[in-house]
């Protein structure tokens, strides 16, 4: 197992670091997972129901085992953004596909992602995913305060 991911092109926002993350999921890819998260000790990641995994070797432990099956049918069916300063939060609405013997099922996944922006790009430093429904598809907010 090699202690640090390989190099990657320099991610040059957010989005870019996001969209790199969901499509090494989809292939399979563990070292081009591992390469989006930051250079870190405190990076923490938590899959739906799991527990807390802190640092670089327990984070690619626990990729290693989601995906041992290969790949994931996984897609992002809406995200929502907030940009601040070199710090990204993005909250995310994943569909996770998976084939039953009664066809393909979806599962939902409600995810928060947190980037800072590194001399190496932007990079991921906290994944956390909590289980949803297909009702998390509709979001409940407050009313806005004030017109613009």
């Amino acid at each position: 197992m090699p202690a640090r991911p390989p190099k990657v092109a320099l991610m040059t926002t957010p989005d870019e670091t996001e969209a790199q993350f969901y499509e090494a999921l989809q292939r399979g890819d563990l070292d081009r997972v591992m390469a989006v998260w930051a250079d870190d000790d405190d990076i923490a990641c938590i899959h739906p129901s799991g527990p807390r995994l802190l640092g670089l070797h327990a984070i690619r432990a626990g990729y290693e085992s989601l995906l041992e099956g290969g790949g994931l049918n996984l897609r992002i069916a809406q995200v929502r953004r907030l940009v601040v300063g070199n710090s990204a939060v993005h909250h995310v609405l994943e569909e996770l596909r998976v084939e039953t013997p009664e066809g393909t099922q979806s599962a939902w996944v409600l995810a928060t992602h947190v980037f800072v922006k590194t001399p190496q790009g932007w990079r991921l430093l906290v994944h956390h995913a909590s289980p949803g429904s297909e009702g998390a598809v509709q979001e409940v907010g407050d009313e806005p305060s004030m017109l613009h």
